[in-house]
């Protein structure tokens, strides 16, 4: 019996190290992770047909979650979710009449990101991201045809699916990360291409910071 025992314990303890000596090595890179991460973007818009159209920034909030899946050590896929807020301060011309306005476009992002990952600190991230449409809003100031240029917007055909691109960085420091990302889209924001509004596509930058488990 006390044989036994001694047996019994010399291989827990054998076991119990050689479990310990694997979690020690594992490597965080091949590790399937989940998190959820929160930020600031700062948007604005770009024509690239050179309408009579100028635009300046706008901060806005984001945040969704995101989840990790090793395919090794130095790869893998990155697919997120986020609500995003997009937007612009405009001034420009609609009919030969001038006018400014801010938008505010809410976004249902996701972006379906391939991982590099150089180290267990760095992951460099880049695919494609479909944004949906969930709102905008829009503050108007036009003078004296303030009326039917606001009623000209709300008319407005938007393109709610739009497909474009996001890649990035994210520095992990053991369960957070901080991303920063660039992304823009290719498909611009007129959906049956006759709107007199502004044509244009988004562009941002972003930083978030994230916790994952």
């Amino acid at each position: 019996m006390k044989h036994s025992i001694t047996i019994f314990s010399l291989l827990f303890t054998l076991t119990a190290n050689q479990l310990l000596a694997q979690d020690n090595n594992d490597n965080p890179r091949e590790k399937f992770t989940v998190g959820l991460k929160a930020g600031m973007n700062f948007s604005n818009v770009w024509d690239e047909k050179g309408q009579d159209f100028q635009a300046d920034g706008k901060l806005g909030f984001i945040a969704g979650a995101f989840v990790a899946i090793p395919f090794g050590e130095w790869f893998g896929v990155q697919p997120e979710v986020h609500i995003s807020q997009k937007g612009m301060q405009a001034s420009g011309t609609v009919l030969f009449t001038p006018y400014t306005f801010t938008r505010t476009t809410t976004y249902l992002d996701i972006p379906l990101l391939f991982q590099v990952k150089p180290s267990d600190y760095f992951t460099i991230v880049v695919g494609p991201q479909f944004s949906y449409l969930l709102n905008e809003k829009n503050v108007y100031t036009f003078g004296g045809n303030s009326a039917e240029q606001e009623q000209e917007f709300n008319n407005e055909d938007p393109r709610k699916n739009i497909l474009g691109f996001a890649g990035g960085i994210d520095v992990n420091i053991q369960h957070f990360v901080i991303s920063a990302r660039a992304s823009f889209d290719f498909q611009n924001n007129n959906g049956n291409g006759t709107s007199t509004t502004p044509r244009y596509k988004n562009q941002l930058i972003q930083l978030t910071v994230g916790f994952k488990i």
